[in-house]
Parts: structure tokens; sequence; C-alpha cells
């Protein structure tokens, strides 16, 4: 529930705040959500906090949104667009996506990427249904259907858990290696997604069940 400090509006910059259109005002205001929501989390972001980084009159969160809850959930469903290349993406760049989108993620007034904004959402249950909603309608129905050979379902699953998996190290455990040396995890990743993609090595690869050279062997 918001405080009664988040329902006041902010006086002292009602007269200073940026002046937008309503289309504006609101794009602004899910733009600063997504970037306060990302580093603080639902409980550590004020309505006051997102308007002022909007620069826009936190009241209109109240106008647009209804409260703090409604504007979270209206940010937190365009984090499906996250997903969305994987639609029609050519399977060739599949491997760089998903390191993108591992290792770099959404950037400042994007959408929030969708392993924090379950981590972050003060109504897990609802954003567990979300994400496993947005994962089986892309990756199991859409993506698999472009697969060839057996267990595509799987193999498409497989990949949206290591890409959610090594988002979670990265982003929020922050494990050292995957923190520190980002730049040198490219060449694995392709090996992974190629082994996925492929199984059956039609393209050049190895066989369904042979060992996967070490990217950085040379051999």
């Amino acid at each position: 529930m918001d405080t009664p400090d988040d329902a006041a509006p902010d006086r002292a910059r009602s007269a200073t705040t940026r002046r937008y259109d309503a289309a504006g005002s609101r794009a602004a205001l899910m733009s600063a959500a997504a970037r306060c929501f990302g580093r603080y989390g639902y409980d550590g972001t004020s309505v006051r906090d997102i308007g002022r980084t909007a620069d826009v009159d936190a009241a209109l969160v109240y106008r647009y949104f209804g409260s703090k809850q409604g504007l979270f959930d209206a940010v937190s469903t365009s984090s499906t667009a996250l997903f969305e290349p994987l639609r029609h993406l050519p399977l060739e760049d599949v491997a760089e996506w998903l390191h993108k989108v591992a290792f770099d993620g959404p950037g400042e007034g994007e959408v929030p990427h969708p392993v924090l904004t379950l981590l972050r959402s003060p109504r897990r249950e609802e954003a567990v249904g979300r994400l496993r909603a947005d994962v089986t309608e892309v990756f199991s129905e859409s993506f698999a259907s472009r697969l060839d050979g057996p267990d595509a379902e799987i193999r498409a699953e497989l990949l949206a858990a290591w890409m959610l998996g090594m988002t979670l190290l990265r982003l929020a455990v922050q494990t050292p290696a995957l923190t520190s040396a980002a730049d040198r995890t490219l060449p694995y990743v392709r090996v992974a997604v190629d082994s996925l993609l492929d199984p059956e090595g039609k393209d050049g690869g190895g066989p369904a069940g042979g060992c996967c050279r070490c990217p950085m062997s040379g051999e």
C-alpha cells in the first residue's frame, strides 16, 4: 500500500517539473519506474522517487496508473518485449542475442529484466505466473516450432533456463566470475546454444551425445 507521503503531490516541485503532454508524461513515468524498480525494488521505490526521476508531478502516477502497484504492473507487463526478438531472429544469431540479454540486459529506461521483476515483485505468485506464460508462449511454443529434431520444446525451455539462470547469477547473486568476465563468456555461450539448436550435428557440429570442444582450446 502506498504511504501518505507517496500519495501527496510533491508541491515544492510542481512549478518546476517538465511539461509533457499526457502520452509523454505516461512514457516518462514508465521509463523512470523501470529504472527505479530495477535498482531499488518495489518496496525501496516511492511514487515521489519515480516522479522525481521522470521530472513530472508524482501525482500523475495516480491519474494514469491508479497506484504504485498499477504502475509496477504496467512496467512488468511490458517486459515481455525482451523475449520478442526470439520469434523471428535467425537461428545463427540466437547465441549472441541470448548473451546480450543475459550479460547486458535492458538499458536505462528500457523494460525491466523479468528475473529482477520476479525477485522484486510484491506479488511473487502473480509474477511467477506471468513469467511462466511468457516463457511458454515465446520459447516452448513459438521458438520450439522453428527447431528441427527431437525434443524441441525441451531444448527451447533449456535455452530459457540457461538465459534466466545466467542473469540471476550475474544481476542478483553477483557471482564473481560471471560478474567480472562477461566479455569472455560469448564463445562458451555459442557452444552451448549450438548444442541445443542442432543436437544431431546437422550443421557441421558434433553428433548428439558427443563431446563439445572447448571454445578457447582451438582444437
